[in-house]
């Protein structure tokens, strides 16, 4: 990391999160801001953009903002694993492996509803073509 410090506006941008999101998930803890300008203005690094990302990619698959939070304990705390006893370690490997699996089902369960949507709007494609043809041969 660069330790470089980015405003809000422009993690926004960089995240694709609205600024009422990103200070959503600041209220309930999930992303608190490196630090702030002498003026008052959040800061954020590039550690922060990663953690923001994770909950962006966290939402769509229905995670909850505990869920969230849990994942991002763990995470941590093996980014810092030297602290930590074998033991440890394995508990927080098992805690992510756990998610990585649930997403893997919740993706499946997309593929699923993606696959029926898609269907849905080929049976109305087919009954569109359907009706102008015979509006066609009827004129």
């Amino acid at each position: 990391m660069d330790g470089r410090h980015m405003q809000i506006g422009e993690v926004a941008a960089r995240t694709e999160l609205s600024l009422r999101t990103i200070r959503h998930y600041e209220e309930t803890g999930l992303v608190i801001p490196s630090a702030r300008s002498q003026g008052g203005f959040r800061l954020y690094t590039e550690t922060d953009v990663a953690r923001l990302m994770v909950i962006r990619r966290m939402k769509p698959l229905g995670f909850t903002l505990e869920q969230m939070r849990d994942l991002l304990d763990a995470t941590d705390r093996l980014d810092h694993a030297e602290t930590a006893d074998a033991t440890e370690r394995e508990a927080l490997l098992e805690r992510v492996r756990t998610y990585e699996q649930n997403a893997g089902r919740k993706i499946e369960e997309l593929r699923i509803q993606l696959a029926r949507a898609e269907d849905f709007a080929a049976t109305l494609r087919t009954r569109l073509n359907t009706a102008h043809s015979q509006r066609n041969t009827s004129v």
